[in-house]
């Protein structure tokens, strides 16, 4: 099978969908966009503080901290003092926190499923398999190219 010149185009496409059906899902909640991402980083991340934040989101700290404000005024967000160094500041989520990007997950899920539904098992089972395959070669280690050519071996 030959590979359709504009499969990237193809693909960008799809995600885009993708990101569509998610955010849809998401519209129902009242945390704005921004917020949701902040909540999701720190999520995935105990060790974050202000700083760290900051630099996942490519802004300055006193935004960030005010974002941290918001959050915190909302009750989805608490800053504790990290036990090894009390100096340091960590994000927790709250409860609260965690039941919403749980909630959204569950809806997220639901909606791609709706969508998924639609489709025969037959392409399903496709998708699945190019998805997998397109996170493993995303996450592959690409060996580095040596720069003098006379080095390079048949």
């Amino acid at each position: 099978m030959e590979r359709p010149g504009d499969l990237a185009a193809a693909i960008a496409a799809a995600a885009e969908t993708m990101v569509a059906v998610l955010e849809s899902a998401a519209a129902r909640h009242q945390v704005p966009p921004t917020q949701l991402r902040v909540l999701m980083l720190i999520s995935g991340r105990s060790e974050t503080n202000v700083n760290r934040l900051a630099e996942l989101l490519d802004v300055g700290p006193s935004s960030a901290s005010r974002l941290c404000d918001r959050l915190e005024a909302t009750g989805l967000l608490r800053r504790v003092a990290d036990p090894r160094d009390r100096r340091e500041v960590r994000l927790v989520l709250t409860a609260a926190a965690q039941t919403l990007l749980r909630e959204l997950a569950e809806r997220r899920q639901r909606a791609v499923q709706v969508v998924l539904d639609r489709m025969p098992p037959r392409t399903q089972h496709d998708v699945l398999a190019a998805l997998l395959a397109f996170g493993r070669a995303a996450t592959q280690t690409v060996p580095e190219q040596q720069s003098d050519p006379a080095v390079q071996t048949a």
